[in-house]
């Protein structure tokens, strides 16, 4: 396997020991491909899904913008379906992922869409 990849495993394996989501605050799990971005809120003591976006939703894709604007269109998005869903706080997954560009930018997003985590 790609040591990037392992690298980015290793941190996800440690990060999912501690972090857990409920139904009353969801865990915000991002994956991040070349082309697009997802987001789930999971409650993990039911091992259901509450909630998802993505770039491939609602034309954002095909939206001449760059990625990290796209991501914090996601953000923006999964803010939305949560206050549909009434939920309010989350406990922030960033997957392995480092915490900028477009995992930041979609972490923003859902901040600025009324998120609290």
């Amino acid at each position: 396997m790609n040591k990037k990849i392992e690298r980015r495993l290793n941190i996800k394996r440690r990060v999912r020991k501690t972090v857990s989501g409920t139904a009353a605050r969801p865990r915000m799990s991002v994956f991040r491909s070349n082309k697009s971005i997802y987001v789930q809120l999971i409650d993990d003591e039911a091992g259901v899904t509450l909630a998802a976006a993505s770039s491939r939703e609602n034309g954002i894709e095909e939206s001449k913008v760059t990625k990290v604007e796209q991501a914090n269109k996601v953000g923006n998005l999964i803010a939305e379906k949560a206050k549909a869903a009434g939920i309010e706080t989350v406990v922030f997954d960033r997957n392995g992922y480092l915490y900028h560009g477009r995992v930041k930018s979609l972490a923003e997003g859902a901040r600025n869409g009324g998120l609290k985590f």
